[in-house]
């Protein structure tokens, strides 16, 4: 009598186990964050498509538009072959890609310099502008904001908290290039306080950084605003209350830390809205920064350029993003967690 032995699954088994017990050590946060990961590849892979397709979706020959129409048809045809779009789509997404991981990003049709070079040099000035209209935005919203809800709670100074919230109300609605002629006709025009134009210096930044964070700041003040109400409602707001506490001491050890994750989820919100606001205000401004860049490739039809803009600020979004998710999974895991 023959018996059948038992298959060798023993590896395999071990192996599932080992799988799942990793799956079981892996904490929410890590899982969170390799979610938040997987989605910014996904989102980078399908800006990088739509930046290539970009140039391939305009009517016409853009090497021709942006060259002009008395261009020499030699120059033309030359400049193609440079930018290699004689070759086949495929192979030239496959040499957009593989330029990609070497850091080339092309060859401007305007300058005949290179696009990385160009963002290099520029991005600095955009990043630090964005970076200052954040914390504009973000130290001007917090001291605004409790104040509008603490008037409005106690019901004192209802011709200022009027006034306070018809000013915010106006300068959400008003657009940023509007607010910042504003700025120039006011503190540079009439007072003049404050340079019109340029950037080097701590004057010459005061009224662009005004122009893009006034906007976002007065947008997060009714955030604040709104929270702070619902806190100070709260019952251990009250417990505190009670024991007499000063109420400077409520404020900022009990009030403040709980509206915290509302005000750096609209905050990083906002702060995406910032980078591309750059744009604008580079351009009212007359500031050499990648927005203005971008603003005079879309103007002069410089594909190669505008393919490497608008991949630079979309990767810029996209990392803010990420970077506050990952605060915000460390300051409040539970709350990010379960919306996330």
């Amino acid at each position: 009598m023959t018996t059948t032995e038992p298959r060798q699954s023993a590896p395999a088994t071990g192996r599932l186990l080992q799988l799942r017990e990793l799956q079981q050590r892996r904490s929410p946060r890590a899982d969170f964050a390799i979610r938040r990961i997987g989605r910014l590849i996904v989102s980078l892979l399908v800006v990088v498509l739509a930046a290539f397709f970009l140039i391939h979706f305009v009517p016409g020959d853009p090497v021709r538009a942006a060259l002009g129409p008395t261009a020499p048809a030699g120059l033309v045809e030359s400049t193609r072959i440079e930018l290699g779009l004689d070759k086949p789509i495929p192979q030239q997404l496959f040499d957009y890609l593989a330029g990609l991981f070497q850091g080339d990003l092309g060859t401007s049709i305007q300058t005949g310099l290179s696009v990385t070079g160009t963002i290099v040099s520029r991005f600095p000035t955009t990043l630090t502008l964005a970076a200052l209209g954040f914390v504009v935005a973000v130290i001007g919203a917090l001291p605004i904001g409790m104040g509008a809800a603490l008037l409005a709670r106690t019901g004192r100074g209802r011709t200022l908290n009027s006034g306070v919230s018809g000013l915010l109300g106006v300068l959400i609605a008003v657009p940023d290039f509007l607010l910042s002629v504003g700025l120039i006709a006011l503190f540079s025009m009439w007072l003049g306080m404050f340079p019109p134009a340029g950037w080097g210096g701590a004057q010459n930044a005061v009224l662009p950084v005004l122009g893009l964070a006034l906007g976002p700041m007065a947008y997060l003040a009714r955030i604040v605003q709104v929270e702070m109400i619902k806190v100070l409602d709260s019952t251990y707001i009250a417990t505190a209350r009670a024991k007499r506490l000063p109420q400077r001491l409520i404020l900022l050890r009990h009030a403040l830390p709980n509206i915290i994750t509302a005000t750096l989820t609209v905050g990083g919100l906002l702060l995406s809205g910032l980078v591309a606001g750059t744009v604008i205000i580079e351009t009212v401004f007359a500031i050499a920064g990648t927005g203005s860049t971008l603003v005079s490739a879309v103007g002069t039809k410089d594909y190669p350029m505008v393919q490497g803009m608008v991949l630079v600020y979309a990767a810029m979004v996209l990392a803010v993003n990420l970077v506050v998710d990952l605060i915000l999974i460390t300051i409040d895991p539970r709350t990010t967690i379960a919306e996330g």
